[in-house]
């Protein structure tokens, strides 16, 4: 039986894809962006996220059989080192404090959360989207989720770095009827500084997605330092002109909503800076809109 490890199902999720949609987070990914705001995402294996502002120090995780957590001098002290994330600790966690951010679920699992919202789904023009993490990290069980969506009649959406074989890619493409297509840094080599692999693979799979006439929203993070410059604008305007079946261009404007779960994690964040102004995504926008009739928004 597959099984997909998921850290997420978020429903009603409009951000995702037209409508009201459910949105299944599946952990897992080939790349390291300096900015990625899901860390939880990036391992395939579980994570034990712990929010000291949530904690009360009651001391119930000292549960531990491997004496990982202690409460001492006023304060919470969690060695991860020590940590062979069986959950006992967030089973016995009474604030919410320490959470399991990972779980194992069978196709029919996740399906039965997807159907109880079908009545969302066709009132708004929704449905199902996948997401990460890489989706197709986890190649065989996102197929088969998809495949189950369409039986029943749900529309799916995947949100994609591309950055996959093409067995991966073709296992799924028939099932899915939208892709958000992450298009991050303009060039191979600045491309792998920031993200860790080239671009090479991704361009290539967007060619194989626009020939297999599936629609695609091209999204396209704007990182100050990294990719906020011409070249790149011009570079997206031209994937626009250049790809007939992309319908729209999302710009998203690089924000710090996911330092803290660095923290949780016991991670540090790879990448700060300061968040876009509003001034300056109106001015990209409209350089990018003098290039391309493609619809362009920000997110």
């Amino acid at each position: 039986m597959i099984k997909g490890t998921i850290f997420n199902i978020q429903r009603f999720s409009i951000h995702d894809g037209p409508g009201i949609r459910t949105t299944v987070f599946l952990k897992g990914c080939p790349l390291r962006c300096l900015w990625c705001h899901n860390p939880e995402g990036l391992s395939r294996e579980i994570d034990i996220e712990y929010s000291p502002v949530k904690c009360i120090g009651c001391g119930r995780c000292r549960i531990c059989p491997n004496g990982c957590h202690s409460i001492r001098d006023g304060g919470h002290y969690f060695d991860r080192d020590k940590c062979d994330k069986c959950g006992k600790c967030v089973e016995a966690c009474v604030s919410g404090s320490l959470l399991v951010a990972g779980k194992d679920y069978t196709v029919d699992e996740v399906m039965k959360k997807v159907e109880s919202d079908v009545l969302f789904y066709k009132e708004s023009g929704g449905g199902m989207t996948i997401s990460g993490g890489e989706p197709f990290y986890q190649s065989e069980f996102t197929a088969a989720l998809f495949k189950a969506a369409k039986e029943k009649g749900i529309h799916t959406a995947v949100e994609t770095c591309g950055f996959c074989s093409d067995d991966a890619l073709q296992r799924a493409l028939p099932y899915i009827d939208l892709f958000l297509f992450d298009y991050k840094v303009t060039g191979a080599e600045a491309h792998k500084a920031a993200t860790g692999v080239d671009n090479g693979v991704i361009l290539k799979n967007l060619k194989t997605i626009d020939d297999a006439g599936k629609k695609i929203t091209l999204r396209c993070p704007i990182i100050p330092s990294i990719n906020d410059n011409n070249e790149h604008f011009e570079a997206i305007a031209n994937i626009a002109n250049t790809h007939e079946n992309i319908v729209k261009v999302d710009l998203e404007p690089y924000h710090d909503l996911g330092a803290a779960k660095y923290t949780n994690i016991g991670k540090t964040p790879a990448f700060s800076h300061a968040i876009p102004e509003k001034e300056r995504m109106a001015h990209i926008k409209e350089y990018i809109e003098g290039l391309t009739e493609k619809k362009i928004n920000i997110s």
